[in-house]
């Protein structure tokens, strides 16, 4: 299929995606400016330090997602080491340098944005990419296992690159160090919350759904009625997270800007880089736009919890934590596009399975 048939395929919503996501940004930043006393509202309740609006968004937006993951196919995912080790060594280790690299580069004179964006580098992602993932029509399976990877990586490591990256990295580089306190229960509640929950949910309804039903009913029926959730579920996330923190984003345009050079700069690099790598060690189109949106994306909420922890709701580290989403959806929307137009660069896919339709 190639780049042009796959966009021509996407139902209304799916083409029309930017202007929604535009949309939900600006009608956040609104209400946040206008409507009095809405963030205090909205942040009232948390999950895990994540106000619980925006936790019920991300378990809305996944669920749908993951729920047409076959998971009958994750072995022949298991089984590919170039994506496996491709992904860890691009999320573990060259991610979280080139965020390193960026932040020192654009922002010497910025310490509490520089470490904010540090933080975002660590976080790698396991909720928005899912999506970024299904509408490029990426490998599901795939992207499965690697948010999966990424997850256990997650509660593992990343204390651990927190010390690294803003103590010893600084420590042997004659720069200044700054401590990060975070626990590995931390980290691993918020991935069982923001990935477990909906992990659990979509595999027990295509379970059950295939063993009332059948295959054919659960994939032709089923799915095409709950799938649009998952975008609803992201415009309602945008429009609440942008409404927590509009306040921040509008009063202070030219630190926004600051910030968002580096990030521009990661999302290019990391996407393009590991897109490009995919197509050089042999994978398909599936599975070098998984690989590649799976290294440009990042866990946002971890790390603005992470930060606000740490540092203080109105600390610059949460601040640069709140503008990763800013840049990132709108780059990875648009990187989306960019990736089914290049399917037109791989050949027709090899022995691993062919993609349903969306």
């Amino acid at each position: 299929m190639t780049g042009d048939t796959a966009m021509a395929r996407l139902s209304t919503l799916d083409r029309l995606l930017p202007v929604w996501i535009g949309a939900a940004m600006a009608l956040g930043l609104l209400a946040g400016r206008w409507i009095p006393g809405l963030g205090p509202a909205l942040d009232a309740v948390q999950v895990d330090g994540i106000s619980l609006p925006i936790a019920l968004g991300l378990l809305v937006m996944m669920y749908p997602v993951l729920a047409k993951v076959r998971y009958d196919r994750l072995g022949t995912v298991t089984g590919d080491r170039r994506l496996l080790i491709s992904s860890l060594l691009i999320n573990w280790v060259l991610g979280p340098a080139v965020m390193f690299a960026l932040a020192w580069v654009f922002l010497p004179d910025l310490p509490e944005y520089r470490t904010g964006l540090i933080i975002v580098g660590l976080a790698r992602c396991i909720a928005m990419v899912v999506i970024w993932n299904d509408l490029a029509c990426g490998d599901r399976e795939a992207a499965a296992v690697l948010v999966a990877l990424n997850s256990i990586f997650q509660v593992i490591a990343f204390a651990g690159l927190g010390w690294f990256y803003l103590s010893v990295l600084p420590g042997w580089l004659g720069l200044p160090q700054i401590g990060l306190d975070v626990s590995a229960w931390q980290i691993a509640k918020s991935v069982l919350i923001f990935l477990g929950i909906p992990l659990v949910a979509g595999y027990l309804t295509r379970k059950l759904g295939e063993r009332a039903r059948g295959r054919e009913w659960y994939e032709s029926r089923f799915l095409p009625k709950v799938g649009p959730i998952a975008l609803y579920g992201l415009l309602f996330t945008i429009v609440v997270l942008f409404a927590l923190q509009g306040d921040q984003i509008t009063s202070r345009p030219v630190d926004v800007a600051r910030i968002a050079v580096p990030l521009l700069a990661y999302f290019a690099i990391t996407w393009a880089g590991s897109f490009a790598l995919g197509k050089a060690i042999g994978l398909n189109y599936e599975r070098s736009v998984t690989l590649s949106f799976t290294a440009a994306g990042n866990n946002f909420e971890l790390a603005i919890a992470v930060a606000i922890a740490t540092f203080g709701v109105t600390s610059g580290q949460a601040l640069a934590g709140v503008v990763g989403p800013l840049i990132e959806v709108p780059v990875l929307v648009a990187l989306v596009y960019v990736s089914l137009a290049a399917r037109r660069w791989f050949t027709a896919p090899d022995a691993e399975p062919a993609k349903t339709a969306s």
